[in-house]
């Protein structure tokens, strides 16, 4: 029976790198939000989308070596012959439906993901078909006929990558860990921290930036290539140049992604003809100024208008924004996104925005450890057109600069047409849930995850300060007085001079603070007003609250899928926050949340999650304001070494303890459903007006919004994608 046994765990385990057949594939709706755009809004978001576009192909070059030419190949199957055309050359070439139908997933797949390792979780995924059944397609099909030397030249440089599981090629990593193409092959976190300190001398930002390290003259030289359209001309304050530093040489350069970049600027200025008002425009102009020569101050002088621009009709962000991906978390991974607000929904948020100075002091931190003073946000609920990227969140807070964020502000804005979508729940296939909370569960889902994500972005990235000493020497709070909650003594660390969250924290930095966001979310929708402002009144909104907290827990349990146990590493922010809450709502005791591995109807493993609800607002709440008070403070004070010991104690995953976490892993894996992916509309100019393309919720809707998004210009943007790809090639391996 055992060999029987782990051979079924294998096949189980080993799923986790296929994308299923029946994925839930969903159209983002905005039929309605664009309708109602004057032309001009029209076309200002026509041409937002543009750049957006072109710039989420660097993601592409971002993922992983083989990402791009994988693209390039798909481009040119289905661009000569679209997915029902093509399933003909499949079945005569000996592909059964279900091997056609997984390749169109996987295909999807690359397109939703921008590259072949899952946005979310970051493990790889690959084609669920023989590689002899995949190439006899591509061999018979349209493109090959048409171009035999340059398909056969594409599949040969792909197709071994495409397919490989190695352990090192399972998953995003940093040396022995994974793959990244934020760093060359032989770089390791010494070497990615030895750079930090060099741009943190040079006070240059990593957002925009790559690594690659050789030799030269027996000595460790590293470029630092920042993404640009240019390569030469005015360096300023890009600090383009060559230094010597700690023993090694430092060369800062231009022109990563130079092709994709210009494309991004010149579609920036056709879109700032089309403005609304001087901020919208200065805003462009900044933006432009950073992708044409790399510069990440006129990035933030951009976003500084952007901040200005209050309720927008339409509402855009696009740069190097979030640090996820990079897995020494201070690079940032290209993205862009265009939307039309859903008035509806804004106006609750505004009402949380105008309660937001009376919520802050109810957070458990002393007031010294909250900003100045609260920069009341944009906050606005939006119906994404375009979200160029590796994913599509349901909530973002920007910008991710801490000095803007600090002392000119932020907005947060929520996706009302992706949370509609992505959050909608089949009975079925709702795991480790009790059959009676599988109900209430289903109803309040959505309305709860409304208020968490409004409370996350707004209150949760939103609050708290940092105590820095700038270079002047100047302190931003009174040392004398101020005192450690923890400790009552006097603080004695901080942040000097240029050092950030991010740099300071870097790899635990993202996670730790979505955890916080997460658990001020959880500790504010106990607050009546707060649920009143969400129309929730009596009963109606206690079952919000439960359905919140129910919804963390069981997402902290799910959260195990992305952890490799092998590496001991988690792959993916928001999941490992969420386990460190189910971990500290389990410590605190008392039957709050209780947590059983048991034998499903089927016979295999499971497990169930339960949550008394009589103690959410004593021992949960307990629980989560001292926590959060800890995270907060260490925080505050840039206290890496508490930080650290803190938030990687209570993401261990061990097999110790009153819970098997390693084996309740496996279980997981076992029973996961498999992400969404979103297929997005096109835009097309025509005459004087711009008509809105839309495509099928299914994996040849998404394929084929691919290949008419870049259809003037697609054999320009895939030569230019392979140049890219092959300048770095020798770098990865």
């Amino acid at each position: 029976r055992k060999p029987q046994a782990s051979r079924l765990l294998f096949t189980m385990v080993d799923s986790q790198y296929y994308l299923p057949n029946d994925i839930g594939i969903s159209a983002l709706d905005c039929t309605e939000a664009f309708r109602l755009l004057s032309p001009r809004e029209q076309l200002y978001a026509h041409y937002l989308s543009r750049s957006a576009w072109y710039g989420g192909l660097a993601v592409l070059l971002q993922t992983s070596p083989e990402s791009a030419s994988i693209f390039v190949l798909l481009q040119r199957l289905f661009r000569k012959q679209p997915p029902a055309q093509l399933g003909n050359v499949a079945t005569a070439a000996g592909l059964s439906p279900e091997e056609y139908q997984a390749f169109l997933v996987y295909a999807a797949g690359l397109y939703a993901n921008m590259g072949n390792y899952k946005s979310f979780g970051d493990t790889k995924f690959i084609p669920n078909l023989p590689k002899e059944n995949l190439k006899a397609l591509v061999w018979q099909s349209q493109a090959f006929q048409d171009s035999p030397s340059e398909m056969e030249a594409l599949w040969d440089s792909c197709s071994t990558l495409l397919f490989s599981l190695e352990d090192k090629q399972k998953q995003l990593g940093l040396g022995d860990k994974g793959i990244t193409t934020y760093f060359s092959g032989n770089c390791c976190l010494e070497d990615a921290e030895l750079a930090q300190r060099f741009l943190d001398s040079k006070n240059l930002s990593a957002y925009n930036t790559r690594l690659f390290k050789k030799k030269s003259e027996g000595k460790a030289s590293y470029e630092v290539r920042l993404a640009s359209a240019v390569q030469k001309g005015e360096s300023g304050e890009t600090r383009c140049g060559r230094y010597n530093f700690e023993d090694c040489v430092f060369t800062v350069s231009r022109g990563d992604y130079d092709h994709l970049m210009k494309k991004v600027s010149e579609n920036l200025e056709k879109a700032k003809d089309h403005a609304a008002n001087e901020n919208q425009k200065r805003m462009l102009e900044g933006y432009s100024r950073s992708f044409t020569f790399g510069s990440v101050e006129a990035h933030k002088e951009g976003s500084r208008f952007w901040i200005k621009d209050k309720g927008p009709i339409v509402e855009s962000y696009i740069g190097f924004i979030e640090s996820y991906r990079d897995p020494f978390g201070s690079r940032g991974e290209f993205e862009g996104f265009v939307a039309v607000v859903n008035k509806a929904m804004s106006e609750r948020f505004a009402k949380l925005v105008s309660s937001a100075e009376v919520l802050l002091p109810e957070l458990p931190w002393p007031k010294d450890f909250e900003k100045d003073r609260f920069l009341l946000p944009d906050f606005t609920s939006l119906d994404v057109l375009t979200f160029a990227g590796s994913g599509i969140p349901a909530g973002i807070n920007i910008p991710n600069y801490d000095d803007i964020r600090q002392s000119e502000g932020f907005k947060n804005v929520s996706l009302g047409n992706v949370l509609a979508v992505a959050y909608a729940t089949q009975k079925d296939k709702l795991t480790f849930l009790d059959e009676d909370d599988k109900d209430v569960y289903i109803k309040w889902k959505g309305p709860s995850f409304e208020v968490q994500v409004g409370l996350h972005e707004l209150l949760g990235h939103g609050s708290g300060k940092l105590f820095v000493q700038d270079e002047k020497g100047t302190f931003n709070f009174e040392q004398d007085n101020v005192r450690n909650p923890e400790t009552g003594e006097k603080i004695t660390t901080w942040y000097k001079g240029n050092e950030t969250w991010d740099s300071k924290f870097s790899t635990i930095s993202c996670s730790y603070e979505e955890c916080r966001a997460e658990c001020v979310g959880l500790y504010l929708c106990l607050n009546k007003h707060v649920l009143s402002i969400f129309g929730h009144e009596g009963q109606d909104a206690e079952e919000v609250v439960y359905v919140n907290w129910l919804n963390m827990v069981r997402a902290g349990l799910l959260g195990l899928e992305f952890y490799t146990s092998e590496s001991k590493s988690w792959r993916q922010a928001h999941m490992q926050a969420r386990f460190v809450i189910l971990r500290v709502l389990l410590e605190a005791g008392e039957g709050l949340v209780t947590l059983k591995e048991s034998t499903g109807k089927d016979g295999r493993p499971d497990a169930l999650i339960t949550l008394d609800r009589s103690k959410i607002h004593t021992v949960g709440k307990g629980a989560i304001e001292s926590f959060l008070c800890k995270l907060q403070v260490l925080k505050s004070t840039a206290d890496v070494e508490g930080g650290r010991a803190l938030y990687e104690g209570y993401s261990a995953v061990s097999d110790g303890g009153s819970h098997n976490f390693l084996c309740l892993r496996e279980t997981v894996l076992q029973r996961k459903e498999a992400r969404k992916m979103f297929v997005q509309a096109n835009t097309r100019v025509k005459g004087d007006s711009v008509e809105l393309v839309e495509y099928e919720g299914s994996a040849a809707g998404l394929i084929c919004s691919f290949t008419e998004r870049f259809a003037d210009d697609a054999e320009e943007v895939e030569a230019h994608l392979l140049e890219l790809n092959k300048r770095d090639a020798p770098c990865w391996f």
